[in-house]
């Protein structure tokens, strides 16, 4: 009898290995181009952003100084979908029906400016792949590190125009 429970145990014990744990950030590295944006969009203007990774979904001021704009993405990461035939005789008959999965994830990358300055950019979501975290986010704001990267920035204002002194 002992042997009908100790069977099943070495394929539990498999299977434990395939869970993924809650937090893979010690497992994982991010994403290059997105730890590459942390460094290389610092300092740009909000005209910069928006010639790089379009308008945001939504903006925030959070003080007078500070402002948050968020861009959002949706992206599919695979699935499967398994169709099962179709009986034709016997007590089963008809169709059998399908067994199907979809991964979706998302990423919502945050652009806090200070003084109109990019001054910190971060990553939220469901948006990690097998190998890498922040992996969705990626699409978001790649042009963005070429564009700082190739120093396309938009040239600054010019300086205010002396008054002339009516005559």
């Amino acid at each position: 009898m002992t042997h009908r429970f100790l069977l099943p145990l070495p394929m539990l014990l498999t299977l434990a290995g395939c869970t993924v744990p809650a937090d893979t950030s010690p497992l994982i590295h991010e994403a290059s181009p997105v730890a590459e944006a942390r460094q290389e969009l610092i300092g740009l203007n909000k005209t910069d952003i928006r010639m790089c990774a379009g308008f945001p979904t939504r903006t925030h001021e959070a003080d007078l100084q500070d402002e948050i704009w968020s861009y959002n993405r949706d992206a599919r990461r695979g699935g499967y979908n398994v169709s099962l035939p179709t009986l034709s005789g016997g007590p089963l008959t008809g169709t059998a029906g399908s067994v199907s999965t979809t991964s979706s994830g998302s990423c919502q990358a945050q652009i806090r400016f200070h003084d109109g300055k990019v001054a910190q950019v971060e990553f939220a979501g469901d948006n990690n792949s097998m190998r890498l975290s922040n992996q969705l986010c990626t699409p978001i704001i790649d042009g963005c590190v070429e564009y700082a990267r190739e120093g396309r920035h938009a040239p600054p204002p010019p300086p205010p125009k002396p008054e002339e002194p009516d005559p």
